[in-house]
This record gives C-alpha cells, sequence and structure tokens, in this order.
C-alpha cells in the first residue's frame, strides 16, 4: 500500500513522449474551455470590444463616454411650459436737454422682467406680466425664448393686483401656456420657476422649489410713501425669484401655470421666500384687461383714514367715539352723487364693520370691497356718527363712473 503523497517508483513513471503529449492535451482542453466561456457571455466574446450600456440599451465601447439622457418630472414640465415665458423690456426715454436735439433722447430699456404668452389669436398673441414690469413705459419690446425680439403694447395694467396684459403680433409666437388650478395645490407640492433673473443673459433661468404656503397676506406699498396701501394675496414658494422674474411663470409638473411670480422678500436676513400671484386669483383680471383696458371694481364714493392715525383728542371732540372702539375706518370726504353719498354716509363716519364683518383699517375694508362684492351689490356698512351706531345700505357702482 503506497501513500498518497509518495512519489511514484521509477516503473510506474511514464516516459517522456507521453509526458509531451499529455501536456499538448491539457493546453488544448484549457483553450477550448475558455473559447466556449468567453462566447457564452454576452459583450465578452473575441473581436467584440464593448463594455458598457447606455440609458437606451446602445452599446458603445470601453474607451468612449456614456451617453444618457435624462427625463423626470420637472424636465417634463419645463419642455411644455418654457417657450411660453418671454422676456420684457421696458423701453422710456432717457434723454435731457445735454442728451439730443430740443432736449429729446433715445428710447433704452430702463428695465426688463418676464411675461407669459396665454393666447395666439386671429393674429394677435397675448402676455401677462406685472403691473411695475411695464409701468410708465414708453414702449414695449418682447424677447421670444428663440431670442427673436417683437415690438407690444399695453392693453392694461392694475396696480392693486399688480398685473398687467400686453399685445403682441402673434405670427412668430409658437408657444402658449395652459392655466392650472392654484386652489388644488398644497403644501410642499414641487413647483417651477421661468423667468429672466437679471436681465435677458439669464432667460429662461429655471429655478425649482415646493409650495411653501398659500393665501398669504403681504403687506404693499402701492405709492411709495412708506404706508402699507395694500395686503397682496400670493403663494410662497421656496423656488428662487430675483429681480427679472417678476412676470414669469410658477409652473405645476404638469407644465400649467399656477402663479405669476411677483416679489420676494429681500433681506440679508431672510433667504427662500418668495411671492407668486394665484393664477384663481389672476384670470379674472388678466380677462377684465384683455377686454376692457382695466380692472373695474366696486366702489363706495368715499376717502378714508385708518382711525389709528386720529389722534385721542381728535377721536373724542371730533369723532366723539365711543371709548370701546379702537379700530375702523374715518370716512374723510364723501364724493357727490356716489354709493355713500346716495346711501346717506357722512364726512367722520367711522366704519367699523361690512356685512357682520369687523372692519379694523384701510387694507382690511379694501379687500372686502374688492374680493367680497361685485358692482350692483349692495353692501351692508355699519359705523358711528357722533358717538350713535349706525347702518348702511350702499349699491354698489363702477369705479370708473365716480
Amino acid at each position: 500500500m503506497g501513500y498518497y503523497n509518495q512519489p511514484p517508483t521509477r516503473s510506474q513513471r511514464p516516459g517522456r513522449g507521453g509526458t509531451f503529449l499529455a501536456g499538448i492535451a491539457g493546453v488544448v482542453v484549457g483553450a477550448l474551455v475558455v473559447w466556449l466561456l468567453f462566447s457564452s457571455v454576452p459583450g465578452l466574446a473575441p473581436g467584440n470590444n464593448t463594455a458598457t450600456e447606455t440609458a437606451a440599451g446602445k452599446t458603445e465601447g470601453a474607451s468612449s463616454s456614456n451617453s444618457v439622457e435624462i427625463t423626470t418630472d420637472v424636465t417634463e414640465a419645463v419642455e411644455i411650459a418654457a417657450d411660453a415665458v418671454v422676456g420684457i423690456s421696458n423701453l422710456q426715454e432717457t434723454g435731457d436737454f445735454w442728451s439730443g436735439s430740443n432736449g429729446q433722447g433715445e428710447e433704452q430699456a430702463v428695465g426688463s422682467g418676464s411675461g407669459v404668452i396665454y393666447k395666439n389669436e386671429g393674429g394677435r398673441a397675448f402676455a401677462v406680466t406685472n403691473h411695475h414690469v411695464v409701468d410708465g413705459a414708453n414702449d414695449l419690446e418682447v424677447t421670444l425664448s428663440d431670442g427673436s425680439k417683437i415690438e407690444a403694447e399695453i392693453v392694461g395694467s392694475d396696480i392693486w393686483s399688480d398685473l398687467a396684459v400686453i399685445e403682441m403680433d402673434g405670427a412668430d409666437v409658437e408657444a402658449t401656456v395652459k392655466f392650472g388650478d392654484s386652489e388644488a395645490l398644497k403644501q410642499g407640492e414641487t413647483v417651477i420657476a421661468i423667468g429672466n433673473p437679471l436681465g435677458l443673459d439669464f432667460s429662461g433661468s429655471v429655478t425649482t422649489g415646493v409650495v411653501s404656503g398659500t393665501d398669504r397676506a403681504v403687506p404693499v406699498d402701492l405709492d411709495g410713501d412708506g404706508q402699507e396701501d395694500w395686503q397682496a394675496e400670493v403663494l410662497q414658494t421656496d423656488a428662487a425669484i430675483n429681480p427679472g422674474n417678476s412676470g414669469g411663470a410658477l409652473i405645476n409638473l404638469a407644465g400649467q401655470l399656477i402663479g405669476i411670480n411677483s416679489m420676494k422678500i429681500a433681506t440679508a436676513s431672510v433667504e427662500g421666500i418668495g411671492f407668486a400671484i394665484p393664477i384663481n386669483s389672476a384670470r379674472p383680471i388678466i380677462e377684465s384687461l384683455e377686454s376692457t383696458g382695466e380692472m373695474v371694481r366696486p366702489a363706495m364714493g368715499v376717502t378714508l383714514v385708518d382711525l389709528i392715525q386720529v389722534p385721542q383728542g381728535s377721536r373724542q371732540e371730533t369723532l366723539n367715539l365711543p371709548e370701546d372702539v379702537k379700530a375702523g375706518v374715518v370716512v374723510d370726504s364723501v364724493v357727490e352723487n356716489s354709493a355713500a353719498a346716495d346711501a346717506g354716509m357722512k364726512q367722520y363716519d367711522v366704519i367699523v364693520e361690512m356685512d357682520g364683518k369687523p372692519v379694523g383699517d384701510i387694507i382690511e375694508l379694501r379687500q372686502h370691497l374688492y374680493n367680497e362684492k361685485k358692482i350692483g351689490d349692495t353692501l351692508t356698512v355699519k359705523a358711528y356718527r357722533d358717538g350713535k351706531e349706525m347702518e348702511f345700505q350702499l349699491e354698489l357702482v363702477d369705479n370708473s363712473e365716480i
């Protein structure tokens, strides 16, 4: 009995010829096995240098770079809406006495913003933008997404909503946006801002974010006197909105217009707070501006002063208010033949309620009047006159008739 590790005896060892043939056979068998192995694996067969696949399923050489086409909900939405977003240049005469003959200077772009084309019918295209983008313009120039430029004109503008409609030749306009439903938006929903931040050099810029809040109220100073004149009802988003984005599109993932970018809080301590006018609030204003050139609102026919601005002495001597009346709106004057005059209202009446809802200041009064009432509606006003509570019924009229 031998051992497994014991070398064979001389009589047991094969000859040199057998050893050579056995070696040759081993090489052939080994090569055959390797060939079969490589042939059975895709991409590893001899003569095939491909080693990677692209996302589209096409093979490429190992030495070449991969080409991967990425498509997301955001890219699809941008592709739908981006071409409808345009640049708007506000052209004004900037010359003075020294800049040309007869003091006439050339028109130059003194500001730029964005707009969104929403209609192209009968050879004319219409775009919505912000009032402050076109305010004071002698002429307007629209820059389409392909870089071509078209002259435009203001159809109508409304300072209270900060909205304006402009009109241009529609021959070269190829894209319009579809309106969405801003009432259906949810906090945390992805939204996309498209516009021209810092001018046309960055035209068509895209930023993304979420709906940070709905039904926000932001105080606005319309006449630059440092006093709040209005509270704009806006959507809040953390999508970057910068100067030049004003009037641009805020869209949802379906590529629908759900807001008009309007403003941001710009202080060193604040980041990621931008605002857009909800499209559901903007649509009736857009329609009115397009059809009539103005936003027709109901009017009372009075000028007003916040009670909080009236000194305590005047409250007691002139208004003779009860001590528990701390907030309201004082009628400073009444326009003749207006709704207020016909209802019997007089100077120094102090309005404290409208349709049963408390009114603490002019902003609340305007919001109720402009947002809750229509021309021809009856407005019930509760007010104090010389310390006595009174009630008035106002038949609201068109503000352009006063």
